[in-house]
């Protein structure tokens, strides 16, 4: 266990002295989530200073829906489903390294001024939610970690990434929570996660995580490009 969350950069793990392929595949052969710009450009920065600050490195990831997916899909390739393995943003920047990290992160980035766009509004919408469910987390019935609640809020609109950047994979899936329930066991995401997704898929709107996703919703304007914003049955009352 840490005993400070400060900490100089691993170097000694068996990752550095593999070659890294900017085309190497995280899991599968599904492409990677672009990230910020920003976010790429501060994480690089941070990997120039001698030591790092664990907590606000991580804070920083977790405000980038496609730099946090993107290295928990690498926890996933390093570990498979063997016990052990981080779930946590900062237990993967501790165990594989800041520098790994950013490679994983930075594997794609939008290119085109209107991709940068979609990507912006889909990723500034699951931040909001984020922010909305860790900030519900504690007032809501029963006990919900606020870390779990702003992990599954940023990336509670997996199911339709794919539709988004344009990927010719619809996993046999019938619907975006069917999608991303797939897509969140196929890149071994914690388990909270797997579980909105099946909430979803049940219909289950008011149940732990989709009842609080739900909820985060009715605190942000809309977007156009998520579905619960749209859902039937699932319209909420926003502020003017």
């Amino acid at each position: 266990m840490l005993k400070s969350k400060v900490f100089q950069i691993p170097t000694e793990r068996r990752y550095f002295a593999e070659p890294w392929s900017p085309e190497a595949t995280l899991v599968d052969d599904l492409p990677a989530v672009p990230a910020l710009s920003q976010t790429l450009l501060l994480m690089e920065l941070k990997l120039h200073e001698f030591s790092i600050d664990l907590h606000e490195i991580s804070q920083l990831v977790l405000g980038d829906p496609g730099a946090t997916l993107q290295i928990l899909r690498l926890a996933a390739h390093e570990y498979g489903a063997a016990d052990g393995r981080p779930v946590r943003i900062e237990d993967c920047i501790s165990d594989f390294g800041l520098d790994a990290c950013l490679r994983a992160a930075g594997q794609t980035a939008p290119h085109s001024n209107t991709y940068q766009r979609c990507i912006f509004e889909a990723w500034s919408h699951s931040l909001q939610i984020a922010q909305g469910c860790k900030s519900l987390a504690g007032t809501t019935a029963g006990w919900i970690n606020p870390d779990d609640a702003w992990l599954v809020g940023l990336v509670h609109m997996l199911g339709q990434m794919p539709g988004i950047l344009g990927w010719q994979w619809d996993g046999g899936s019938k619907g975006w929570a069917e999608q991303g329930l797939r897509l969140a066991e196929h890149w071994r995401l914690p388990l909270c996660v797997q579980e909105f997704f099946a909430e979803m898929l049940q219909s289950r709107t008011e149940a732990r995580w989709a009842g609080l996703v739900r909820r985060a919703h009715a605190l942000v304007p809309r977007s156009m490009q998520c579905p619960l914003c749209d859902k039937p049955g699932l319209q909420l009352h926003r502020r003017a």
